[in-house]
């Protein structure tokens, strides 16, 4: 058999449909079956098992490929669609985006230039000017789609640094060159925010010191008089505020910034303003919370998740800005791809705003979604996790087996195992941390972890509209008891909990 028999293409058509629905009906078959979200399986019971695998002998067709597969990585994966898997930003995701999927992988389209994908590149425009109007960024407003949260803000701090520098420049009295600027360049951002803020200032040559926390209320959402007297303070110093990064939906609270104050601020300083709206993004198409997103029109650059909030397959992710001329900032032009005679007779290549080259056509996702469901439909599935939430924080709030931090604007629950009495802190924290370990042991659940105030504390990320709160209440009894059996077997005499 030729190896052109692999390729898709006219001639193996048929091959292609009874392949890929091979595929499908196994997943298929494997969703219809899962019982838990995970096995449990740990990384030495698996990595032998993949290590095993000789790839240098081809198995030579498709069918003994996926039952292979089925060892090495189905029966073992993590499935989000699972109504107790409660653990990171990961959604359960709409049958019209997975049906994109299959298009652009088969077709693909790679969407750097015109050239490369014809209707691509006009639908992933039109979607970026969908997403700005819902923002309310205004009729100059741009951008473009990415692979995640981490690049968008990566992206948007690019040009962020690079407007400053402009505009420094433009007030010095004397030719000012742009690396004596950037050590007087610093970002200010919530203490809550998201770690990719600091890793985009080390990628950008500014270094992690470069981006200053601003602390925030007891609602973990930033403080505008901390973040006013910070402004004043790099005044004063000599130190150029290049970009206050606010968050709507941090990762570990779920919590909005004062979005209106702080725009305030960042006008009234002459500073760009992002907001990461990686996770609240939803916000954008509830018909009963759009009002939580209020002042993020104000914005100069906003990075927003469909992969979180929208029920996306990963990735779908686009960064957003106000005035489309700062694109420019990332633009190249390469005389073999996107010279600049291209853009001198208005060809629409998306390379001229973009930090990567060869790109999915993934905006195809978001497009199918919104002409089956429609905007309402999605926002529908994100008011309702949120729901959800505000109904599990009522009931941890009557669990004495448990505190929680604060109450969610979105659908996260930050809380922890903490009995009246018989254990000290440090042993609640070794507790908490074994109930996670022995839950995800199980397979009956996930749930994820962070610390607060340097304590360990348990998370629920609600994303799935099919958790009920009976699912959540079981999760919180098996948390508890596996705690509770820690600290049986591991408290001191004095200090033994009562069975």
């Amino acid at each position: 058999m030729s190896f052109t028999s692999h390729l898709l293409n006219d001639l193996t058509a048929e091959d292609y449909r009874r392949c890929v629905t091979e595929g499908v009906e196994r997943v298929a078959d494997k969703l219809t079956r899962t019982r838990k979200p995970l096995t449990g399986v740990t990384p030495a019971q698996l990595a032998p098992v993949i290590s095993a695998i000789d790839l240098d002998q081809p198995l030579g067709e498709a069918t003994a490929a996926l039952e292979e597969l089925e060892r090495v990585y189905l029966r073992d994966a993590v499935y989000f669609h699972h109504p107790r898997y409660l653990g990171h930003l990961n959604c359960p995701v709409v049958i019209p985006a997975v049906l994109a999927e299959a298009v652009i992988s088969s077709v693909n389209s790679s969407l750097d230039t015109w050239d490369q994908s014809y209707g691509g590149t006009l639908i992933e425009r039109r979607l970026i000017d969908w997403t700005a109007e819902r923002i309310g960024l205004g009729e100059h407003a741009d951008g473009v789609f990415t692979s995640g949260g981490t690049q968008s803000n990566l992206h948007a701090m690019l040009l962020a640094r690079d407007e400053a520098c402009r505009t420094a420049q433009q007030h010095s009295p004397t030719p000012l060159r742009k690396a004596e600027i950037l050590p007087r360049l610093r970002v200010l951002a919530s203490e809550c925010g998201h770690f990719s803020i600091a890793k985009a200032a080390a990628l950008l040559g500014l270094g992690y010191e470069a981006v200053l926390p601003v602390p925030c209320d007891e609602n973990r959402r930033m403080r505008t008089d901390a973040l006013a007297a910070e402004l004043d303070r790099c005044r004063d110093e000599g130190l150029v505020v290049m970009a206050v990064s606010a968050t709507a939906g941090t990762t570990d609270f779920g919590s909005i910034d004062p979005l209106p104050k702080i725009a305030e601020l960042c006008e009234r300083a002459g500073t760009w303003m992002h907001v990461d709206a990686a996770y609240g993004c939803g916000l954008l198409v509830s018909n009963r919370r759009r009002h939580l997103l209020d002042g993020i029109e104000r914005a100069d650059s906003v990075t927003v998740d469909y992969h979180k909030s929208f029920f996306q397959p990963v990735s779908s992710s686009a960064i957003l800005v106000r005035d489309r001329s700062t694109l420019r900032h990332a633009t190249y032009h390469a005389d073999y791809l996107n010279p600049v005679r291209a853009a001198e007779n208005l060809i629409p290549n998306q390379v001229d705003k973009s930090i990567q080259t060869t790109r999915r056509f993934d905006a195809l996702k978001l497009w199918l979604t919104l002409r089956v469901m429609g905007a309402d439909g999605v926002g529908a599935l994100f008011d309702d996790v949120v729901d959800l939430a505000a109904d599990a924080w009522k009931l941890l709030g009557d669990d004495p087996r448990f505190e929680v931090v604060t109450e969610p604007q979105l659908s996260t629950l930050v809380f922890r195992y903490a009995p009246a009495e018989g254990a000290t802190p440090a042993m609640c924290d070794r507790a908490n941390l074994r109930a996670r370990e022995a839950l995800a042991a199980s397979g009956e659940a996930v749930v994820a972890g962070t610390v607060v105030d340097g304590r360990h504390y348990l998370k629920f990320t609600l994303l799935n509209p099919r958790t009920t709160l009976e699912d959540i209440a079981h999760v919180l009894d098996l948390l508890a008891d596996h705690a509770h059996r820690y600290l049986s077997e591991h408290a001191e005499p004095s200090q033994a909990l009562a069975s």
